[in-house]
C-alpha cells in the first residue's frame, strides 16, 4: 500500500501468531500487548489467533486475552475451532506413514509426535520438557504411522534449525506442507495446509477478504499468512526470510512490537485523529 492507501485503510480483521508475537518463549503475555489486543476487541474488530500451537495450548492464551466468541486457527492451519463454547469447525488430516519412513531414514534419532486434538500428543520418544503440553502418550513408530493425523512434529534437541532446513530439503517432501521452527523442529501438515489457507476460510466466513486483514507474526510458519494478508507485519525478531515477505517490520518482542503495530490502528491516537509514523519497511 502507498501512503494515500495506508491513510484510508483500516484493518477489518486482525490475525495474530502467538509465540514470539503475543507471548515470550516462557509463555508470558506482556500487559502492553494484552491491552492493545483489548483495544482491537473494543473496536468491534475480530481477533483471530492463528498459531502452530495445538488447540489445547491455544485456549489459555485465548482466555488470557479475554477474546469474545469467535474462530481460532491452530496446528498451523490443520485445525479451526470456534470458542467459547468449544466447537470443532474443521480438521484436515493426512496419512503420515510415508513421511515417517522418510524422516527416520534420514534422521533416525528424531522424536516424532502427532496431535490428539484437545488433549495432547502421541509421541515415539519423549520431547524436551516444555516442548509439548497436555497428555503425552508414548507409542511405537508403527502405531503413530497407523492412523491419519493433522500433522507430524519432528524434533531433535541436539540439532539446529539450519540442520532441519537441510533435512527438509533432503526429504524432498511431496504431498504435504512443512515449516521449520526456531529450533530443530519440523511441522509436517497435509498438502496445501498452512495458516493462510485456514485463515482465508475464516475471513471469508466473517464476510471479509485478504485485503482487509492485518496479520502479525515472527516465524517461518507465518510466511504464507504475512504474504496473503492485506498488511503482513513481521515482529522485529523474525529471521530474514520472514521479514522479506512482510509489508513492514515492527519492533522486537522486547520493544513490544506487536502492541506498537496494533496501536497504530487502534490506539489512543486514532481517537484523537492522529496516525503514528509507519513501522520500518520490510527489506
Amino acid at each position: 500500500m502507498n501512503t494515500q492507501e495506508m491513510a484510508a485503510w483500516r484493518p477489518q480483521v486482525v490475525a495474530l501468531d502467538i509465540d514470539g508475537t503475543l507471548v515470550d518463549h516462557e509463555g508470558v503475555l506482556p500487559h502492553e500487548v494484552r491491552r492493545s489486543v483489548r483495544r482491537v476487541v473494543d473496536a468491534g474488530v475480530p481477533v483471530v489467533l492463528t498459531t502452530g500451537r495445538s488447540w489445547h495450548a491455544t485456549r489459555p492464551v485465548f482466555e488470557q486475552l479475554g477474546l469474545p466468541h469467535g474462530p481460532a486457527v491452530a496446528s498451523n492451519g490443520a485445525v479451526t475451532v470456534s470458542f467459547p463454547p468449544f466447537q470443532l469447525e474443521q480438521v484436515i488430516t493426512f496419512n503420515p506413514a510415508d513421511v515417517i519412513d522418510k524422516v527416520l531414514r534420514e534422521h533416525p534419532t528424531a522424536a516424532l509426535a502427532a496431535e490428539v486434538i484437545g488433549q495432547g500428543y502421541r509421541v515415539t520418544r519423549q520431547f524436551p520438557d516444555g516442548d509439548l503440553s497436555g497428555d503425552i502418550e508414548e507409542v511405537s513408530v508403527d502405531d503413530l504411522a497407523g492412523s491419519d493425523v493433522t500433522r507430524i512434529v519432528v524434533r531433535d534437541p541436539h540439532s539446529s534449525d539450519t540442520e532441519f532446513i537441510r533435512l527438509a530439503e533432503r526429504l524432498g517432501l511431496h504431498g504435504v506442507s512443512y515449516s521449520v521452527g526456531w529450533s530443530a523442529w519440523l511441522d509436517i501438515a497435509p498438502e496445501g495446509v498452512n495458516k493462510a489457507s485456514a485463515l482465508a476460510d475464516v475471513v471469508a466466513g466473517l464476510g471479509f477478504r485478504a485485503g482487509d486483514v492485518l496479520a502479525i507474526g515472527d516465524g517461518r510458519n507465518d510466511i504464507e499468512m504475512l504474504a496473503w494478508a492485506g498488511r503482513g507485519v513481521a515482529v522485529g525478531d523474525a529471521c530474514a526470510e520472514v521479514r522479506q515477505v512482510a509489508d513492514a517490520v515492527t519492533g522486537t518482542f522486547a520493544e513490544r512490537g506487536t502492541a506498537r503495530e496494533l496501536d497504530r490502528w487502534f490506539g489512543v491516537h486514532r481517537a484523537r485523529g492522529r496516525v503514528p509514523q509507519p513501522a520500518t519497511l520490510a527489506s
